[in-house]
């Protein structure tokens, strides 16, 4: 039962992994790119696990930001992790102890919530920590791997790498906005917020940081107002 449930995490993890290393090696990249010593992107991306948040707190340390906009911006941006290891106590064995738990939520992620929240069975401390062990691994390694590489590439090369950040967005937010019409409403709410901001910029001095928690609030709340989400949808 015990190697049948690290199997079967381990196995379930696989492809996850494989789809973190080409995002953390962009983040690798970037982050060497901004200073940041290889041994730090890689603590940064062992200790976080979140590519959003970790992608915006380069923005806000290339800013020169202040501590408050990193705390700030990481707390709207990963609020959904709390909510996602809520979600999931009521899926975990009744076994699982509070430090097992405290341990699990360290590794939820987007994909590794939505997995594990549709196995038909309660699942165990064992099962998570399989799951997560493969994805973990590939995130901090894409990481090293893109900030070693960043260090040896010329400068042109790195400048030309850059562009698969910008790719990597747009993978994410594409196909979500093309399957419903108000995913790309609350989209372009936000890119139209941020634009103005830019603008605004020349005026007014905004950290970085508050820019990204003022975009996301906005835009997240217009959403909400405009489509919001009765129980049967829900459910």
């Amino acid at each position: 039962m015990i190697l049948n449930s690290w199997k079967q995490g381990l196995q379930d993890g696989i492809a996850i992994a494989l789809g973190y290393i080409s995002v953390s090696f962009a983040f690798g990249m970037m982050a060497s790119n901004q200073g940041i010593p290889v041994w730090a992107s890689v603590l940064i991306s062992f200790s976080n696990l979140t590519s959003a948040g970790q992608f915006a707190g380069l923005g806000i340390i290339a800013a020169n930001g202040s501590m408050m906009e990193m705390a700030l911006s990481q707390f709207v941006i990963n609020l959904r992790y709390f909510l996602m290891s809520l979600s999931l106590t009521q899926k975990l064995d009744e076994k699982t102890k509070t430090l097992q738990r405290a341990v699990i939520a360290h590794g939820i992620t987007d994909e590794i919530f939505a997995l594990s929240s549709s196995k038909p069975k309660k699942v165990g401390f064992l099962y998570m920590i399989s799951l997560m062990f493969l994805p973990i691994l590939g995130w901090t390694g894409g990481t090293f791997l893109g900030a070693a590489a960043s260090t040896l590439l010329p400068v042109i090369l790195r400048d030309s790498l850059g562009i698969m950040i910008y790719g990597m967005f747009l993978a994410i937010i594409i196909p979500p906005c093309r399957t419903s019409k108000n995913i790309g409403i609350v989209v372009l709410i936000a890119a139209v917020t941020s634009c103005l901001f830019q603008v605004l910029s020349a005026y007014i001095s905004i950290g970085s940081g508050f820019v990204i928690i003022l975009c996301t609030l906005f835009a997240a709340g217009v959403g909400a107002f405009l489509f919001p989400i009765d129980g049967e949808e829900q459910r």
